[in-house]
C-alpha cells in the first residue's frame, strides 16, 4: 500500500490550504483513509477520516467545522480541505490508511489507534 501526500505550505491565520493523498495497493475498495497531525511538544491527533466506499467522513472536535475530508473514488485521491486555519492546526500531516473501514470511529471519539498506513507526511504552517 501506498499513499502519497501533496499539498500543504504556508498559510495565514484565517487562511486556507488543500492537501491530497493518492492510496494505491489495497485489496478492498472499502477501507479507511485519513489525515493525523503531529506537531511539536503536542500529541499526534487523527483529525480527519472519510470511508472510500460509503463516503462518510469523520472529524476531530478541534477541526469540526472547519476542515472538510472528501474522496474522489475513481482518482483514488482523498482530499483535506482546511478553512479558518488557527495557528494550532500547524503540524506535519500524515496521510493515514487501515484496511478496516470501522477505524475511521476513532477520529471523533481521539481514542489511541495503531494505523495500517502511513505516508511520508508534509508540512503545514500557519501563522500571522
Amino acid at each position: 500500500v501506498q499513499l502519497v501526500e501533496s499539498g500543504g505550505g504556508l498559510a495565514q491565520i484565517g487562511g486556507s490550504l488543500r492537501l491530497s493523498c493518492t492510496y494505491s495497493g489495497f485489496s478492498s475498495d472499502d477501507v479507511a483513509v485519513g489525515w493525523l497531525r503531529k506537531a511539536p511538544g503536542k500529541e499526534r491527533e487523527a483529525v480527519a477520516c472519510i470511508g472510500t466506499r460509503d463516503g462518510i467522513p469523520y472529524y476531530a472536535g478541534s477541526v469540526e467545522g472547519r476542515f472538510t475530508v472528501s474522496r474522489d473514488r475513481v482518482k483514488k485521491t482523498v482530499y483535506l480541505q482546511m478553512d479558518s486555519l488557527i495557528a494550532d492546526d500547524t503540524g506535519v500531516y500524515y496521510c493515514i490508511g487501515d484496511r478496516l473501514r470501522e477505524a475511521c470511529g476513532n477520529v471523533p471519539t481521539s481514542a489511541p489507534y495503531s494505523w495500517d498506513y502511513w505516508g511520508q507526511g508534509t508540512q503545514v504552517t500557519v501563522s500571522s
